[in-house]
């Protein structure tokens, strides 16, 4: 990267800096004429020089010049003005060129503002695109939080001076000098000290500030050392449980923050002593004016117009000289974070720019051997993985790398995927040099799949579908307003010097996954998911997730024939127990009374979860049927029946699973609680107290719990409650309720409620498993099997995939990896989360759809269990970094070598 910030900015907007320049010099002349103005009102009309005799007037806007060896020339000679005349005309003028300053201004702030925006936005894409050619090897020295953070906030300060490197000294400069010279016109010896105090402000207050960048540059390195702490923790914070080490952390923490606020403290401290001397000089100098400017004119020196014109001129003179100070201070400050910044970004063998092109149409298959020749991989300790290795993988062969815990097979697998580069010797597909190849091509011929997975914040569909996303394929039309924006982004795009392309275009390769188009992806997306086993999974996460009616219109329509048919087929199995649906007029005794009182699904945080008892309206209906001193005193008896018998367990004991009003973390809280309200009277508690003592029973269900409070009275009380908070319901409240109804899907509902449209019975442990297992099959009977696939592939999987379980993270890498349907498919312990019986299953499926369709990949599976290789064509042992043995697994068995040690 370019070292310089200055040289970067200029070789960037050489153009657009020039004019800007342009108009800077263009705006100084009304600036000047602002200065004179004032002088001209006072000693003209306003002290009457000229106008002494009665009706005298004046030119106005009288335009000549004295040429040389020519005399006077008269271009205009102006309107005949009397005093009053005059004035308002000056004053007009005066107000004119207030005006015309203003808007000079307003557009070199403008120009410069857009300036350094699209120069910041130049720099992040450039650090980002660089991320991206990083060298494999830097990212285990470096700590993702860091680098995010020079991107996003240490470069921050670059936009806002961007704009000002060229603009700013030459405009305020400009209009230092300008006022300067006027004042020097007007009298040289107050021009003399202005010159003096301006000359003490440069050469002192710049020195003085030097300490304040030193100090700067401590508190960014502190900042961003904190920031990857900070980041480790957040990535390790399991293992920070689990060692009991939150203190060590909080300890780390705080001594890093005790630095931070030191050198902060220190940043304060002197910024405000040269301010203070900075402030000092700039009012010294109006002193000296009123003084040395009063005595002149008094002495008969100097007129009252021109001591008014010079402080008028002065006043405007601090205020640019202290910005240009400022200026000065902020590009040393800014080059300073530009050069960390460059140097965090400047690494060795960085990837060119030529791997990572964008490439529209596929390459074609990879037909050549991929072969490695005296390969040696070295870790970050210097200890070899792979000592000069040689051993080709022929396309269409299945390999299996056995390894001992030394042996360096991973250390192959991902040299193959160019996520480990070779310290000596060479991948090669053919005669191409892996590291050389585009990414094109193996991005697009090559899979590869680990037991270390990373998922994006995203849908599982996103994730699944990520390998196939290299071009965009689709021009997407744009109309009226989206077409104009478009233009602009693109516009803006290439003058920031980044891509032009369209993010909303459709960059699914579906040839890649053997598909036409979306039609017909969703086909060869179910056969990945059937062959890593997760298709299951993401059924049950489908039907915990609520279904968007945009698009899954066939489910919503056909809710009704799902719960007929689930009633049926429960009625057939002798199995109508294990469901109590909900009817309209009638108390569901297996729900809670929170969701008997509702009888619908929040679609807002206004009744959802512990809100509902807090909501005015909703305590208001309770009130009305007479249930508010009821629940809370069923509130009160539930809190003492729960503490009394889990007080004293341990938090992790087995019961609180069952105990649905309250967590082991809430029970001292509901313990204090209890003893202050105990002998309190109903009308002496707090609305507060209430909600929370009400909340309790809102989970209360009589089967379950089984504390006998609730009886057929307070049920047809609560009922009668529910169809008077429908009949009432106020319009602020209509969105944040969906109420139940047979008849219709309840998109606030998740899609097994929506189902069930009812609860399961609580007498019956294995009735969710049963009922999950009736629901698949009705659902493939129906025909809508894909279509809740498809609501589970919406489920978003969190930060890093942690919404899901390590075995169904790794189940989705390696249907990533297959969905690409490669021609050499690489897999390192991609299923090492999994039990052995389960990875056999896998492995033998993905083996199975691998080869659908005639296609025939070659594939090198790192396994975790020697006997696995038994599916393979070819075997291949590694030990202390070595190739100890290569054939078939039937050869193998029949030696004496490492693998029969290992596979005893």
């Amino acid at each position: 990267m370019e070292p310089s910030l200055a040289r970067y900015i200029w070789t960037h907007t050489k153009k657009q800096q020039i004019w800007i320049l342009m108009i800077v010099l263009l705006s100084m002349i009304p600036y000047f004429m602002s200065f004179d103005l004032p002088k001209l009102i006072v000693n003209g009309p306003i002290q009457g020089r000229g106008f002494e005799q009665p009706g005298a007037t004046q030119p106005f806007m009288r335009l000549h010049y004295d040429l040389p060896f020519i005399g006077e020339v008269l271009f205009f000679s102006g309107f005949q003005l009397d005093r009053t005349s005059t004035l308002f005309a000056l004053s007009l003028v005066f107000l004119l060129l207030v005006v015309i300053n203003g808007l000079f201004k307003l557009y070199i702030n403008t120009y410069k503002g857009r300036l350094g925006e699209r120069m910041l936005r130049r720099i992040r894409f450039d650090l980002v695109d660089r991320v991206l050619r990083f060298p494999p090897v830097y990212f285990k020295r470096v700590k993702s939080a860091e680098v995010a953070t020079m991107v996003k906030d240490e470069v921050e300060p670059l936009g806002g001076f961007i704009g000002d490197a060229f603009v700013q000294p030459v405009l305020l400069g400009g209009q230092a000098l300008t006022a300067m010279l006027f004042i020097m016109v007007q009298n040289v010896w107050l021009g003399m000290i202005a010159v003096v105090i301006v000359v003490i402000q440069i050469v002192l207050i710049p020195r003085m500030r030097r300490r304040l960048i030193v100090l700067g540059r401590e508190r960014q390195l502190t900042a961003r050392a904190l920031s990857g702490r900070v980041g480790e923790i957040v990535d390790g914070i399991g293992a920070v449980h689990v060692h009991d080490t939150s203190n060590y952390e909080r300890a780390d923490i705080a001594a890093r923050l005790g630095l931070i606020f030191k050198i902060r403290f220190d940043l304060y401290q002197w910024k405000f002593m040269v301010k203070f001397l900075n402030n000092f000089l700039a009012q010294l100098t109006p002193f000296l004016f009123y003084m040395i400017g009063g005595y002149l004119v008094i002495q008969g020196r100097l007129d009252v117009g021109q001591l008014v014109a010079v402080i008028g001129a002065y006043k405007d003179l601090p205020g640019p000289m202290k910005e240009l100070i400022d200026w000065d201070q902020a590009r040393q400050d800014v080059q300073v974070k530009y050069q960390q910044v460059v140097e965090q970004f400047t690494v060795e063998d960085l990837i060119a720019p030529r791997i990572g092109a964008l490439t529209i149409d596929d390459p074609a298959p990879m037909t050549n051997p991929l072969s490695a020749t005296g390969l040696s991989i070295a870790d970050d300790g210097g200890a070899m993985l792979l000592n000069r290795i040689s051993l080709q993988v022929r396309p269409g062969e299945t390999v299996a790398l056995v390894s001992t815990a030394t042996g360096g097979a991973e250390a192959l697998a991902e040299a193959f995927a160019r996520l480990t580069w070779p310290d000596s010797g060479r991948i090669a597909s053919g005669a191409d040099d892996l590291l050389e190849l585009p990414e094109a091509v193996t991005g697009r011929r090559m899979s590869y799949a680990s037991s270390d997975v990373f998922l994006f914040q995203a849908s599982l569909r996103d994730n699944l579908l990520y390998g196939l996303k290299h071009a965009p394929l689709t021009s997407v039309p744009y109309e009226g307003a989206a077409a104009d924006q478009r233009r602009w982004n693109v516009d803006e795009a290439r003058r920031s010097g980044n891509p032009e392309l369209d993010i909303h275009s459709d960059w699914v390769n579906y040839a890649s996954a053997g598909a036409t188009g979306p039609h017909d992806l969703f086909e060869a997306v179910r056969r990945v998911l059937d062959a890593v086993v997760l298709s299951r999974d993401i059924l049950d996460l489908g039907l915990r997730s609520s279904a968007d009616l945009t698009r899954h219109t066939e489910l919503a329509r056909r809710i009704v024939e799902l719960r007929a048919a689930l009633r049926t087929r429960l009625e057939h199995e002798g199995l109508s127990g294990l469901v109590a649906p909900f009817e309209p007029g009638a108390y569901n005794k297996e729900a809670t009374i929170g969701q008997n009182l509702l009888f619908g699904a929040a679609a807002g945080p206004e009744l959802a979860d512990r809100a509902l008892a807090a909501n005015p309206y909703f305590a208001s209906v309770l009130k009305q049927a007479g249930l508010d001193r009821t629940l809370y005193e069923m509130g009160m008896e539930i809190a003492e029946q729960a503490i009394e018998l889990f007080a004293d367990l341990p938090p992790d004991h087995q019961f609180f699973q069952q105990l649905a009003f309250m967590s082991a973390e809430e029970i001292p809280a509901y313990e204090t609680l209890l003893q202050r309200l105990k002998n309190r009277p109903y009308e002496a508690v707090s609305e507060t107290d209430r909600a929370m003592i009400v909340t309790l029973s809102f989970a209360y269900i009589e089967p379950r719990h089984r504390f006998g409070l609730l009886s057929d009275e307070l049920m047809s009380k609560i009922v009668a409650a529910r169809n008077r908070f429908y009949e009432n319901l106020p319009p602020e409240l209509q969105n944040a309720i969906e109420r139940y109804d047979p008849a219709k899907y309840i998109a606030a509902a998740t899609v097994m409620d929506n189902v069930l449209f009812g609860r399961v019975g609580n007498n019956h442990p294995d009735a969710p498993d049963r009922i999950r297992s009736i629901v698949y099959d009705i659902l493939d009977e129906l025909g809508l099997y894909a279509e809740l696939l498809d609501v589970g592939l919406d489920f978003n999987v969190g930060a890093g995939g942690r919404r899901l379980t390590g075995g169904q993270r790794q189940k989705l890498d390696v249907a990533r990896a297959l969905l690409k349907r490669p021609d050499f498919l690489i897999l390192n312990r991609p299923l090492s989360a999994l039990d052995q019986r389960m990875q056999d299953k896998v492995l033998r499926n993905v083996l199975e759809e691998a080869r659908r369709d005639g296609h025939s990949p070659a594939i090198v599976w790192v396994v975790t269990n020697p006997a696995m290789a038994m599916m393979f064509d070819r075997v291949i042992v590694f030990d202390s970094g070595q190739l100890v043995e290569d054939g078939t697994h039937e050869t193998l068995l029949a030696g004496r070598g490492i693998f029969k040690e290992l596979l005893s």
